[in-house]
């Protein structure tokens, strides 16, 4: 039986949140063996904020190996820049065409970042979620990893596939949301009923992975909690329920097996035992991370062959897309 193709991207927007990793990036390695994988550093999504150019390019290659860090083998595993496969944007212009407006309108991250960059909402933060939907359907990906907040993209683009199959005949797969069942939703140390964002101005709210393990350590130990001083998962216990959802994602552990480890024990000895287990469990990807982003001649030369591949991969479809639609087919 063969593989199915799962497609997931990540925007270049610096340092990888625990967050991003343990409800997405950590989560893409062991998917490798079981299923074909395309994974690609979004960077066209990324210019729809503004962007400062080197920096963008710096964030850009960051991400790229930190990928590599957390486990993306690209022997296994198309691994590519999205700016560097021109499909996509190609794509992006038919599907478009077959999106409604109102089904942007309703788009709540359009909502969200417009108030948050009410200086410049730009067409492109509109029409985003059908690139979404171009990166996904240039593949005929049947999975896509993604969290709560990522849902209704996906579901967009599913409807997307289905228009245009009705419209043209059948082309697309109708892609389904691969959802990881913990660890989906990481949130803010500090305000623990918000999610985890590097955005966040207290730098206390937000674990980085390549923060050095005392920084991770104090962040965890200024965590916000409750009165209660007992470590246990219930309703109205968000700051505890953040930090056990984070110790169970990292060592395994249940939530009763946690609840049995720190019986009797203050909210002190658990904190610093979540930021002494997070810390250890990054310190390998902070050190293949180190050695990767040294050698950029071979990031370029996997870059560019990732690119290949996956031009390769996505013009098979693209192009019968441009022939269903009635563009004239090239020599």
């Amino acid at each position: 039986m063969d593989k199915k193709l799962i497609f997931s991207g990540i925007q270049p927007t610096g340092t990888f949140t625990l967050g991003n990793y343990i409800g997405a990036v950590r989560n893409w390695g062991p998917l490798q063996d079981e299923y074909n994988c395309i994974y690609c550093v979004v960077d066209l999504h990324a210019i729809t904020v503004k962007q400062e150019p080197a920096k963008l390019r710096k964030n850009t290659l960051d991400a790229y190996a930190l990928l590599m860090a957390c486990g993306i083998d690209t022997e296994k595993s198309i691994l590519f820049i999205q700016s560097h496969v021109k499909t996509h944007a190609e794509l992006n212009w038919i599907l478009g065409c077959s999106t409604q407006f109102g089904e942007l309108s309703r788009m709540t991250q359009f909502k969200d970042k417009s108030k948050r960059h009410a200086d410049d909402v730009n067409s492109g933060l509109f029409t985003y979620p059908v690139l979404m939907a171009a990166d996904i359907l240039a593949y005929n990906a049947d999975l896509v990893p993604v969290g709560v907040d990522q849902k209704q993209h996906l579901e967009l683009a599913r409807n997307i596939a289905q228009r245009f199959n009705q419209r043209y005949g059948e082309l697309f797969t109708v892609p389904e949301p691969y959802i990881a069942e913990i660890g989906a939703k990481v949130m803010s140390l500090q305000e623990p009923t918000k999610k985890m964002s590097k955005s966040d101005e207290n730098p206390n709210a937000c674990i980085l992975i390549l923060d050095d393990k005392d920084t991770i350590i104090r962040k965890f130990k200024r965590a916000v909690t409750d009165s209660e001083a007992e470590v246990c998962y219930r309703e109205g216990k968000d700051g505890i329920n953040n930090l056990m959802t984070i110790y169970s994602s990292v060592t395994g552990k249940s939530f009763d097996e946690i609840t049995s480890e720190f019986a009797g024990k203050g909210y002190g000895d658990f904190k610093l035992a979540v930021g002494e287990t997070v810390a250890d469990h990054l310190a390998p990807i902070r050190n293949e991370f180190d050695r990767l982003i040294q050698d950029k001649a071979y990031l370029k030369k996997c870059y560019t062959e990732g690119a290949e591949k996956a031009q390769r991969y996505s013009q098979r479809i693209v192009s019968k897309a441009f022939h269903k639609v009635g563009f004239v087919d090239k020599a």
